[in-house]
């Protein structure tokens, strides 16, 4: 399928996007997709921001008694197979508020512009005249503004390779030495929301050594409780470096410019590292590198008015997740911008909701560390696990950090729908590069995860069929048995997972087929899918939170047991009586992909612009904040919808965009994107 006959100008389509946030607070995250600096309206972090990485991480000191190899290997003491929600040991609660807070994430310091005279802060109401840009296509933050009365201009920038943050700062303020760029750190602290992670005031817990010192540079490593990170902070000739509470000042010297660049590292930093416009090179080639591969959407020429605003969110949130979530872990559900109220661990639920979208874009690549690299670090854990429930195979954690141990919360483990993704990725990648080296890569974890799910079902002697029991839906509104989107996702691993044994010239495993062949129903009342077969009251009573109901298809293909009118039928009746202002970002994507699959591609636009109070807006950045903070997974959820909507899927109809509405109306315009399963 072809695009159309020009090729699309994408220098001029991300140039439409580039974001304008005249707001002296407002935080845009500048990143490599491993480490991100959030820069505020002055292009630094004078009001607000943090400096976070995929590497940074924290745990405060355990509780009074307890030492580290008290700490469940897998992140529980059950033993045996489940009966219900995770039961904590009563004598062991403080160790269950420890593994919920910890590991976090580590704010590694906070860059920032400051008076000299008395070291003061610089205020938000005394920001003028604000005016700032950041180029997608260069990467380059630009911000002009007034303090005093004086011009301050800001161009700040991260490094592709590199942790580094590079800043050029130009004012008459610098010449005058009335102005200075701070560095400073703080002592951990999970505050989410808050202007800075952690407490720059707090003394104790945290300390900074000063190791080699040169002209223009300083090395410096920073110590929090057991936590060891190294900084290396760098400046142009004649700058000046003068230590200050809990921190270092930087003054210009009498030049009317500063250049500072700002490294960050686990490990003792190179004594050579770019400078500023080095660092901006590197990062234009960068970003030019990325816009002109992979995938692209055009919706210029569409007259539906809502076009231009689809347009915006595909195009923002590339570079959001470009920035974020293309590194070496799974990110949180903020990204790199901030702490969230899981501590900014993981969600392996939500993994797929944040990397999928880089198969259809051509670009998995940039998934691969965190996806599969991620999967292989959990498996010991994830062995151990199914070992100590009483199955087989790879059970695999909802909550978790670096090290793969499942957090302490009653659904971590019945909590199901996480087990098939990795079989999903592996399909994904197959799609994309089906050779025997891709089989082999991930055929351990295909096949680990499948014995799981063959071991997890029990038989229920009455009706011969198998259930899954216990189970809380995707929903978290209690746990129960046989729920409506876990069935159709489990029978969709089995059966991709039996495929991938045939591609290796494997013989198909029986259990495998047994219980996908004999597993319960999808319930169903009047003609259309419940949530679960206990409870009837899924469109009155609990008729809000995820609508798992309507997506048995949309991030699945239609699969045995489930039937296509039932399901077209259940996504009207979702539409109709479903709370919208109480789901989340990710939700709005879901249901289009349904709304496409099932032959309505004008409900799939509707439901990615539906409005519905703050949970289907996307900030000045681009940012879903559709959750209880930024919320990357409706930004990774509407890339894989639109992607499906424009190049199609297994089984769509033969026409250009087949899930955007045929009225005259859209003008879909795209290349290098591949079809959904």
């Amino acid at each position: 399928m072809k695009a159309g006959p020009r090729p699309i100008d994408r220098r001029a389509l991300t140039a439409r996007h580039n974001i304008t946030w005249d707001e002296p607070s407002g935080q845009v995250p500048l990143g490599n997709g491993e480490f991100c600096f959030n820069a505020d309206g002055t292009g630094l972090q004078t009001i607000g921001g943090n400096i976070l990485s995929h590497w940074g991480w924290h745990n405060f000191p355990l509780p009074a008694g307890y030492r580290m190899e008290d700490i469940p290997f897998t992140g529980t003491f059950e033993q045996g197979r489940l009966t219900g929600e995770q039961v904590w040991p009563a004598e062991h609660q403080p160790l269950a508020k420890w593994m919920y807070q910890n590991p976090h994430r580590l704010n590694l310091g906070r860059l920032r512009l400051t008076w000299v005279k008395g070291r003061k802060n610089i205020l938000a109401s005394e920001i003028k005249n604000l005016s700032r840009t950041h180029d997608l296509w260069t990467g380059l933050h630009r911000s002009w503004f007034k303090l005093r009365g004086q011009i301050v201009e800001v161009q700040t920038c991260v490094h592709p390779e590199h942790d580094l943050v590079a800043v050029r700062v130009e004012s008459p303020l610098l010449e005058m030495d009335e102005l200075s760029v701070t560095l400073d750190f703080s002592c951990p602290q999970l505050e989410c929301g808050a202007a800075w992670m952690g407490d720059f005031g707090q003394e104790k817990g945290h300390r900074t050594e000063i190791g080699r010192r040169q002209k223009n540079a300083v090395n410096l490593v920073r110590l929090v409780d057991e936590t060891r990170y190294c900084v290396r902070l760098s400046w142009s000739d004649g700058g000046n470096l003068e230590e200050v509470d809990r921190g270092f000042s930087l003054r210009s010297g009498g030049a009317a410019w500063l250049d500072v660049q700002c490294a960050f590292g686990r490990k003792i930093l190179p004594k050579v590292l770019p400078g500023f416009m080095a660092t901006v090179q590197a990062c234009a080639e960068h970003w030019q590198g990325f816009w002109t591969s992979g995938g692209v959407i055009d919706l210029a020429g569409s007259t539906d008015p809502r076009a231009p605003e689809l347009e915006r969110r595909i195009v923002l949130s590339q570079y959001l997740l470009a920035a974020q979530s293309a590194g070496s872990l799974p990110p949180s559900e903020a990204g790199l911008m901030d702490i969230d109220p899981w501590s900014g661990q993981f969600h392996m639920e939500m993994v797929w909701w944040h990397m999928a979208h880089y198969a259809l874009w051509s670009r998995l690549e940039l998934a691969d560390r965190a996806v599969h690299g991620f999967y292989e670090r959990a498996r010991p854990r994830a062995e151990a696990l199914a070992r100590q429930l009483g199955y087989k195979g790879m059970m695999w954690p909802k909550m978790t950090g670096p090290e793969g141990r499942n957090s302490v919360w009653k659904g971590n483990n019945v909590l199901l729908w996480k087990q098939p993704h990795p079989i999903h990725f592996a399909e994904l990648e197959y799609r994309l590069q089906p050779t025997r080296s891709t089989l082999e890569k991930w055929k351990d974890l295909v096949f680990g995860t499948a014995t799981f799910m063959a071991s997890y079902p029990r038989r229920d002697v009455s009706t011969g069929h198998y259930s899954l029991s216990p189970v809380m839906p995707v929903s978290e509104q209690g746990t129960t048995e046989n729920t409506v989107f876990e069935l159709a996702y489990w029978r969709f691993g089995l059966r991709t997972a039996q495929v991938w044994r045939e591609r290796l010239g494997l013989t198909r495993v029986p259990k495998w087929d047994t219980v996908g062949a004999r597993l319960a129903p999808l319930p169903v009342r009047k003609d259309v899918y419940l949530r679960a077969a206990a409870w009837p009251d899924t469109y009155t009573r609990l008729n809000w939170e995820h609508p798992d109901p309507a997506c048995v298809v949309g991030m699945l293909p239609p699969g045995e047991g489930v039937d296509v009118e039932v399901a077209r039928r259940t996504l009207w009746k979702v539409h109709d009586t479903w709370k919208w202002s109480s789901v989340w970002g990710w939700d709005f994507p879901w249901v289009a992909m349904a709304a496409a699959r099932l032959g309505e591609p004008q409900l799939a636009v509707d439901m990615l612009l539906k409005k519905a109070g703050t949970k289907n807006r996307y900030d000045a950045r681009g940012v879903c904040i559709g959750g209880p903070c930024p919320y990357l997974p409706g930004n990774g959820g509407l890339l894989y919808a639109v992607a499906m909507m424009a190049a199609g899927w297994d089984g769509a109809p033969a026409r250009h965009a087949p899930g955007f509405p045929d009225n005259g109306l859209w003008n879909v315009r795209w290349e290098g994107l591949k079809p959904a399963l």
